[in-house]
């Protein structure tokens, strides 16, 4: 969940119809049921579901969120005043851990991001959320991708029968961004220890995953490994050439599966007031790109809950994936939150668009969502605070 070319790149001319609809808000919350506000004279009382999920994701690209104590306590201050009660904060990313971990130490020599060292940020927001009464949930975002735009970075350096590879024997990358092979025994196992080790030493609320966790590009899978336990459980074949074979496809989403049923069998053992949420692309996208077969994970009960990111620039496009989304939710015991785009380099959602977005999410029944990413709330705080919560 950080800034792939499909989320980076430039919109103008889509900035510029955002614009144009900013203009024709109102202060009701963009004339499609929005309520009213505080400043406005209406109803003052929220409308929301106080038990349904706010949340942001707090990353270490383009923000200084957790780059010291100060800027934490800011952040949960500004979450606070938005709305927003729960913190995703990044735990895991591009070969590091924002905490001390013992996990990655053993394994490259470096135990926290240099930016970090001497400090603890993962305890500080713990700390900080909670006495805001937020919840505080740990993000593993790069998942099994081990690196961006590095060979693999240190992991593959230390570890490289790690690596996943195509069809030709390359490392897969994709959109930037190097895998691990997640159906590895030895990358599985490493994944797992990494988010036992913050469930054991941390009072978080919940853990989660992403677009890059359980998943991997669909070109990948052709090491010497998996295909031997292709072969050992097809009858001696060889995988498919093609990587969107059906059938080599759907042996591998399954693998990926029974990985999240590990893991969450594994940490349940540990805390079982834990919740293990992910945050997977769009169905059925998803599943023919990364393998991530999020309906059966919702299905099953292998999550606490769903937030597919439905990053879209205009309303249309939102709501044709929302409904998309909700087509695929079945189990009403595992809630669906939709991830929204709030912020992503240069571009914020316009106050207009947002609460477009917002009412699609009440008008499918969706109670609450998760914005991306935190950097996107204060510039548009009057919006969180005098609509945001009056829209039903």
């Amino acid at each position: 969940m950080t800034f792939s070319p499909f989320i980076s790149r430039t919109l103008a001319g889509l900035l510029v119809a955002l614009s144009l609809l900013s203009c024709n808000k109102n202060n009701g919350g963009g004339g499609s049921g929005g309520g009213g506000n505080g400043g406005g004279g209406g109803n003052t009382t929220p409308v929301w579901d106080p038990n349904a999920l706010r949340g942001v994701w707090v990353t270490t690209t383009a923000s200084t969120a957790l780059d010291s104590r100060n800027n934490i306590q800011q952040m949960v201050t500004q979450c606070k005043a938005a709305g927003i009660n729960h913190l995703f904060i990044v735990v895991y990313n591009n070969a590091r851990t924002m905490y001390p971990s013992t996990v990655m130490n053993n394994l490259i020599g470096k135990p926290i991001l240099e930016r970090y060292e001497g400090r603890d940020p993962l305890q500080e927001c713990v700390e900080e959320g909670h006495a805001k009464g937020l919840k505080v949930h740990a993000w593993f975002e790069y998942g099994f991708s081990s690196s961006y735009s590095a060979n693999g970075g240190p992991i593959v350096a230390a570890k490289p029968h790690w690596a996943a590879r195509d069809f030709n024997g390359a490392l897969v990358v994709k959109n930037g961004f190097d895998w691990l092979n997640p159906i590895h025994p030895e990358v599985q196992q490493f994944m797992i220890d990494l988010f036992k080790e913050v469930v054991t030493r941390y009072d978080v609320d919940g853990v989660q995953g992403d677009d890059r966790l359980p998943a991997m590009p669909t070109t990948g899978s052709y090491d010497t490994y998996t295909t031997a336990l292709y072969a050992s459980e097809n009858n001696g074949a060889s995988p498919p050439p093609s990587a969107t074979d059906a059938t080599w496809l759907n042996w591998r989403a399954k693998k990926l599966n029974a990985f999240l049923k590990r893991l969450r069998t594994e940490i349940k053992a540990i805390k079982p007031a834990i919740q293990l949420t992910v945050s997977p692309s769009p169905y059925p996208w998803g599943l023919n790109e990364y393998l991530q077969d999020w309906p059966t994970w919702v299905d099953s009960s292998y999550v606490d809950a769903i937030l597919p990111q439905c990053y879209r620039y205009d309303i249309n496009a939102y709501d044709a994936t929302l409904s998309q989304q909700k087509t695929y939710h079945r189990n009403p015991n595992v809630p669906l939150y939709p991830g929204v785009l709030l912020r992503s380099g240069t571009y914020v959602a316009t106050t207009a668009f947002l609460t477009q977005m917002i009412q699609a999410n009440r008008n499918k029944g969706f109670k609450g969502e998760s914005f991306f990413f935190y950097e996107g709330i204060p510039p548009t705080a009057p919006w969180f605070s005098g609509q945001y919560p009056f829209i039903k």
